[in-house]
């Protein structure tokens, strides 16, 4: 699955043109905007963002609850909050400091200033960094490679990850033993070592 912004950007978080009046914050958050995180976190297939331009705000959120980032050289990553007196939501604070540890979130969090493409790449927020025309093409070819590969597997993987992030090693293990002898059981599995023994390439069908 790909995420992409349409027209120069990727996402600028809420809509702020209704003014100044009082929001039901919590409300929106709970309901509406935490659920697309999870949901996108849950899904058993690798989500990819195509970063085509600004992220902002929430929008730094939702790209960074993909699985896989892919930005354009202008894109660039704006922590918005701070300059409408708000603070970081749906999940971004959490994903920043992991990312980037507590001191370089904070510069972002704290000044509102933005992180370009460039500057996520070194930070290991994003994959790969390419030329905006060449944007399309290049998360097109790894969403059809991804498509191809083992998917019953990859969505096993994504559970492990989701959940290596605050599992103990033990936790972890014992995760990855559990949806071993599922992805163990699988066509695809007998199909990679089948193509592994005849020296040829193998056949995946996602079952």
């Amino acid at each position: 699955m790909v995420l992409t912004g349409e027209g120069r950007g990727f996402c600028s978080g809420a809509d702020l043109r209704g003014g100044s009046g009082e929001r039901a914050f919590r409300q929106v958050l709970t309901t509406e905007y935490n659920p697309l995180m999870r949901a996108i976190r849950d899904l058993p297939k690798p989500v990819i963002a195509a970063v085509n331009g600004v992220a902002a705000g929430a929008g730094v959120s939702l790209a960074l609850a993909c699985d896989l980032l892919y930005a354009a050289e202008e894109a660039r990553f704006i922590q918005a909050f701070v300059k409408i007196g708000l603070v970081p939501d749906s999940g971004s604070a959490r994903t920043l400091v992991r990312a980037l540890g507590r001191h370089r979130a904070a510069r972002l969090i704290f000044t509102g200033e933005p992180l370009t493409a460039g500057e996520a790449l070194a930070a290991g927020l994003v994959n790969e960094v390419v030329p905006a025309a060449d944007l399309s093409a290049t998360v097109r070819g790894v969403a059809v490679s991804l498509a191809a590969a083992p998917t019953r597997a990859i969505g096993y993987a994504k559970q492990l990850l989701n959940r290596a992030e605050d599992a103990t090693l033990d936790e972890t293990m014992d995760l990855e033993a559990a949806l071993q002898e599922l992805a163990g059981r699988t066509h695809d599995h007998a199909e990679g070592m089948e193509a592994f023994a005849e020296k040829r390439e193998a056949r995946f069908v996602g079952g």
